[in-house]
């Protein structure tokens, strides 16, 4: 009776959709806590963090590269937290300096998604303005992010003129690599977040901004999406291209939303790819070849 009814358990947990049978990241996050937590920002009596995974053997002055992540969460849910396991990772496997950023959540008549944007960008000046003292290389800043989050790290680059006033703009906070996981891409009524954003979501929707000189970007994304639909970041990943631009398009067939965040191997696989693009792009080192 017993062995039918965990037959019969096993059997349902397989037939539920992925993101309900499991969430690897989530099962990582209480065993990770950052090195340091860095206020990059005040608004009012609110203060914005970095949280920061550091290297082994990092010192102040080093010149590492540094990987910038926000979570999402439809840009008003969700913490840092949720990105820890990708700065860890990249911190200890890679020799990167891992930030996951804190930022002002949507809440309507308090805070909008152009808030969220201006806070994304703040925090990437502050990583390269205070590179010397966090022990970053300035010319080798990587921003992701996963859902809103990828649309935050996307922003970085594409939305000029959605800046903090107090910001200093000759700081860039310009990207030099993207990597961007299941984004918001496209925010018209054929995408996500037009209904909180409103009449403006043209001002920001990365696929309405491609344009020359972007950074180079590596774009995950399923073909089940029906929250951030795929069809948005192919449409991204084709303009880039058109635009003169380095962009990949790491295709997961049938793939549903977040769906590399739920299975270890899913999430393994975006890290090795992921670092095989840094690599492309010479912000990580080659690999050494093994000794023959």
């Amino acid at each position: 009776m017993l062995r039918s009814l965990s037959v019969f358990l096993a059997v349902a947990a397989l037939l539920l959709p992925t993101d309900l049978r499991a969430d690897y990241i989530k099962s990582r996050i209480p065993s990770l806590q950052p090195d340091r937590v860095i206020v990059y920002k005040k608004i009012a009596d609110r203060e914005l963090e970095l949280r920061v995974f550091l290297p082994e053997g990092w010192k102040a002055g080093d010149r590492r590269p540094c990987f910038h992540i926000i979570h999402g969460g439809g840009w008003g849910g969700m913490d840092p937290s949720r990105m820890y396991p990708f700065a860890a990772d990249f911190a200890r496997r890679h020799g990167m300096v891992g930030i996951s950023v804190q930022y002002r959540l949507y809440q309507p008549g308090i805070a909008t998604v152009f808030d969220c944007v201006k806070d994304a960008r703040s925090s990437v000046r502050y990583v390269r303005a205070h590179a010397g003292e966090l022990g970053i290389d300035p010319a080798k800043i990587v921003v992701s992010g996963g859902s809103a989050g990828g649309h935050l790290a996307a922003s970085t680059a594409v939305f000029d003129a959605v800046n903090e006033e107090t910001d200093d703009l000759a700081v860039s906070c310009r990207p030099d690599v993207m990597i961007l996981l299941f984004p918001v891409i496209d925010t018209s009524a054929e995408g996500y977040g037009q209904a909180k954003i409103g009449e403006r979501w043209r001002e920001l929707s990365p696929l309405h901004h491609v344009r020359a000189g972007l950074p180079p970007t590596l774009t995950f994304h399923g073909t089940g999406d029906t929250v951030t639909p795929f069809a948005g970041a192919k449409a991204f990943h084709e303009a880039m291209l058109a635009a003169g631009n380095k962009s990949a398009l790491d295709v997961n067939e049938g793939g549903k939303h977040g769906y590399l965040m739920f299975e270890e191997s899913l999430y393994e696989d975006t890290l090795t790819k992921a670092a095989a693009f840094l690599t492309q792009q010479k912000i990580l080192p080659h690999p050494q070849a093994p000794p023959p």
